[in-house]
């Protein structure tokens, strides 16, 4: 037993279960966690100005350190300002544990200023969510909150820490460390019924998702696909670099349209999911985006995701990097140690379909490469060409993402993250949460113009940190997304070409005037030969750089 307040109880936990960063905007009822950092020189504090880009900077760094990211909002105002990243990270499955300050438990009678029931207003967007009411309960709550982040699937917890527990003084004990272990095993019999279904079908398509890259999981994925010779397809939502996309057999990433995931489906009579999502779209249609006779084989961490949209024939709950090879020794036992005789054919057939994409992407952006603005897609591909090869990309482009899971060259885990739950300004303030989990590597933010002003505080936090991040904003002057889907309704405003409230350009955002306000420096970019200049005088700055990059805004 140790004599120790509660804010010290707290933070000496957190450094046990692996925290050294803590990102957060702190009020009046974090003060007495503020106080114990004043003496905690083991967990380095993370400022931000608005809670949005606290939690989208934890959920970064979350998602490419592998560890537990700690975040703290100042109570219910903060945790309201938070909630639409925090949907993000569910979304993504970010190992985080999120905070709030309460009042001073002897004051909420009294329905103080700011003050909510905390744990039911986080509830949604996280697995757990509860108060802290003693000193005595705090280090059991904080275990157990943080034992909960870590088990699949993985995702945020909340706790509500209130004034007087993290003040009061006890003789406690801080308790210890659980981890579930995340190695699940899949079911010996369905494995082998699913090597069975692959290695006879005629035209498989595997389909890679979130949980392969988090379970760092690409290379036995690719023993399994190079057996069969089945391309690899990524979520049309996914975050991740969950397959490389250097690999002969990548095939790119889902459309987010039902009639063209249909038109991709009837080209396969069996898809085999691994931790993929079947299927979220934005948008209804009349056609059904699965066409009868197709079989489904899905492996996932989370039981809720197995067969939830369409049935599966064999569903597997089981952790991709441990079930993968006994994958590969089942369909080795049915195909032979080389896998099926036509694997190498299949392979080569699909190399040739993706060069010949890549090849006409490139054509594309190249011929309209003298065009000013400049086309989107040939942004892109100026930038994937002048970036190094061990950049890790931070993809916001939202409607300008053509060409990038084609160009870019990621082909390992903490290589790509993009926008996972679909509400945008995550970009900007994660690429700094990556930065710090990966300080190693370039980093590179592609941030669409409308995501980028839901969030530009982060880029003070960028400045005040020295956080080394390029960002290359896509000027287009709109919501051009918006637009687009929009004109796609065929109604009055395709009829009188009359768009309201999607245009940014009355007045026009100076990018770099904003972020130089903030502290970082950058410039404005418009002719494609222009471009690699300015990425290397960003990436030889040694800290974080703004290229405001003017962009069509053509939609239709």
């Amino acid at each position: 037993m140790a004599l120790i307040s509660g804010k010290q109880a707290f933070l000496e936990i957190l450094k046990d279960e692996g925290v050294s960063v803590m990102f957060g905007n702190p009020g009046t009822t974090e003060l007495p966690l503020m106080d114990g950092l004043a003496r905690e020189p083991g967990i380095r504090y993370v400022l931000a100005l608005q809670e949005a880009v606290a939690v989208a900077m934890a959920d970064g760094y979350a998602q490419a350190s592998g560890g537990l990211a700690a975040v703290n909002v100042h109570v219910s105002p903060g945790l309201g300002n938070a909630m639409g990243m925090l949907y993000d990270a569910l979304k993504a499955g970010s190992p985080m544990l999120l905070t709030a300050g309460q009042h001073d438990q002897s004051f909420t009678v009294t329905e103080p200023i700011l003050w909510s029931d905390l744990p039911p207003v986080a509830r949604p967007y996280v697995k757990w969510s509860t108060e802290a009411r003693r000193l005595e309960d705090l280090p059991r709550i904080v275990r157990r909150a943080v034992k909960t982040a870590f088990a699949h699937p993985t995702g945020p917890v909340f706790l509500s820490l209130p004034v007087d527990v993290l003040n009061n003084v006890r003789d406690i004990e801080l308790g210890a460390s659980t981890r579930v272990a995340p190695r699940i095993v899949g079911d010996r019999a369905a494995i082998a019924e699913a090597a069975r279904l692959l290695a006879r079908a005629e035209r498989p398509l595997i389909v890679a998702g979130d949980a392969v890259a988090a379970s760092d999981a690409l290379d036995e994925l690719a023993e399994v696909a190079e057996l069969v010779g089945a391309p690899v397809i990524t979520e049309g939502v996914a975050s991740r670099c969950c397959f490389p996309f250097t690999h002969p057999l990548y095939a790119g990433s889902f459309p987010r349209l039902m009639p063209l995931v249909r038109a991709t489906l009837m080209r396969h009579d069996l898809v085999f999911s691994v931790g993929g999502d079947l299927f979220t779209f934005s948008l209804p249609d009349d056609v059904e985006p699965v066409p009868p006779g197709v079989t489904f084989v899905h492996m996932d961490v989370d039981p809720w995701e197995l067969g939830k949209n369409y049935p599966a024939k064999v569903a597997i709950l089981a952790d991709p990097k441990a079930s993968l090879p006994e994958l590969a020794e089942a369909l080795r036992r049915e195909t032979g140690a080389k896998g099926r005789p036509d694997a190498k054919a299949r392979t080569e057939a699909n190399r040739k379909a993706i060069d010949e994409k890549r090849q006409d992407l490139a054509r594309r952006a190249e011929a309209e490469a003298t065009q000013i603005p400049m086309p989107p897609l040939t942004l892109v591909h100026e930038v994937a060409r002048a970036v190094p090869d061990d950049v890790v990309v931070i993809d916001e482009a939202i409607s300008s993402t053509a060409g990038i899971r084609e160009f870019f060259r990621c082909a390992d885990a903490q290589s790509f993250f993009g926008l996972r739950g679909g509400g945008i300004g995550w970009g900007l303030p994660a690429a700094l949460g990556v930065k710090l989990a990966l300080p190693e590597r370039p980093v590179v933010a592609l941030i669409g113009d409308g995501s980028a002003m839901y969030t530009n505080q982060a880029l003070w936090t960028a400045a005040r940190e020295g956080v080394a991040v390029v960002y290359v904003i896509f000027n287009n002057l709109s919501y051009r997304i918006l637009k687009q889907r929009t004109h796609a309704l065929k109604g009055f405003s395709a009829e009188d070409d009359l768009y309201v409230g999607m245009d940014l350009d009355r007045p026009a955002i100076d990018f770099v005037g904003l972020a130089r306000s903030l502290g970082v420096p950058g410039e404005r970019v418009e002719k494609p030969a222009d471009v690699a200049g300015a990425l290397a005088r960003g990436l030889a700055s040694g800290g974080p750089y703004v290229l405001d990059a003017r962009v069509d805004s053509a939609f239709k």
